[in-house]
């Protein structure tokens, strides 16, 4: 089998499909990726047993059609590394794949195409469009409240919900929850709900664009896939319950306050470079007219900065987290930012002041 291909043709492709190749794998073709070329096209596959990344190119000439697998850290390195628009020839023998582009000249060995695994052919029972940008602010909104290497191995990825004409994205670790909702009047789907693992939303996040294209999304039963005209993606899904959020929802915040987003994040920002490393605690103290807050670390050092508010309730203090507020403060998009509070030991509830699209939840501590 022989056939050559430009480098930019080749490159876009192997970059999207190496995000699943395996690492550190006690299989070595997890490692390599597959190529299977018939008349003008080049189909790439790579996987890591519970992701599936399928990439396309086309090819300017070959000799016959074949299936042959490449190990992929070195293609791409050789790839990168070789100049602009230079073209690259594809020659397999027996158990070696020779490249050459101009007076370059490399020699790598394949395993057989046959062993390569495939993840099996199956139908999605829930499918629906939706525009790239919809679908990366859906998960990009939550993916930071996702547990990591958790014991409660459920809490390892995202809850993606559908129902009538509503897609949901849920998150959480246990100490902060993030729901994010997106409606379209023309989906019209079933009640589903699906775990996807943690390697498999960071994949997503790196594939999709922020641009108006859209998407189809597959829900199967142990698996969700992702076509695009540029890849297929496909991953297993997380097989538990994931925890009913809506029960730990705050129900009693009687006191909002609202205040600048960018504002807030600067002050909390500089107030965490002196809070102990470990816990990330910081003290906000709200007053009628004055938010103080207050960070300190076991060397003794204190930060302390204040804001103008307007709060016409009793006076409050509450410790957090200031990691967990700073990522929620990042994801919203609005200018101004809501806080529903109730007392020092329950969970504050944050969100923009003006969309309501995402909801977060993040539980006090004690300082």
């Amino acid at each position: 089998m022989k056939f050559s291909i430009n480098r930019e043709s080749l490159l876009k492709p192997l970059l999207l499909v190496s995000g699943a190749v395996e690492r550190k794998s006690t299989l070595p073709i997890l490692g390599n990726i597959l190529f299977d070329v018939s008349g003008k096209s080049l189909t790439l596959t790579a996987t890591d047993l519970e992701l599936e990344m399928v990439a396309y190119a086309e090819i300017d000439n070959q000799s016959t059609d074949g299936k042959v697998t490449i190990p992929a850290r070195k293609l791409l390195d050789i790839c990168k590394s070789l100049p602009e628009n230079s073209l690259i020839t594809f020659t397999v023998t027996d158990d070696t794949v020779k490249l050459s582009s101009g007076r370059s000249r490399y020699s790598l060995s394949t395993l057989p195409a046959t062993d390569f695994p495939n993840i099996e052919e199956w139908k999605g029972d829930v499918e629906f469009k939706l525009l790239k940008s919809e679908f990366l602010r859906l998960i990009e909104s939550t993916h930071f409240s996702m547990a990591n290497q958790d014991v409660r191995y459920y809490l390892n990825g995202m809850s993606i919900e559908s129902e009538g004409n509503e897609i949901r994205s849920v998150a959480t670790d246990g100490h902060r929850l993030a729901i994010c909702k997106i409606s379209n009047d023309t989906l019209s789907l079933p009640a589903r709900q699906v775990i996807v693992p943690r390697k498999g939303i960071l994949e997503i996040i790196r594939l999709l664009a922020p641009v108006d294209e859209e998407v189809k999304i597959y829900l199967g039963s142990n698996h969700i896939r992702i076509i695009d005209s540029e890849f297929t993606f496909t991953s297993k899904l997380v097989d538990g319950r994931f925890p009913d959020y809506r029960r730990v929802l705050p129900r009693n915040g009687d006191k909002i306050f609202v205040t600048d987003k960018e504002q807030l994040r600067q002050v909390l920002s500089r107030a965490s470079i002196l809070s102990n490393e470990k816990f990330k605690g910081v003290r906000l103290n709200f007053s009628h007219s004055l938010l103080k807050i207050t960070a300190n670390n076991p060397e003794q050092e204190q930060a302390e900065e204040e804001l103008e508010i307007e709060f016409p309730y009793d006076e409050l203090e509450i410790g957090f987290n200031v990691s967990y507020v700073l990522d929620v403060l990042s994801a919203i998009k609005d200018e101004q930012v809501k806080f529903t509070l109730a007392d020092a030991n329950s969970s504050v509830v944050i969100e923009g002041a003006d969309s309501g699209e995402a909801l977060y939840v993040v539980m006090p501590m004690r300082l």
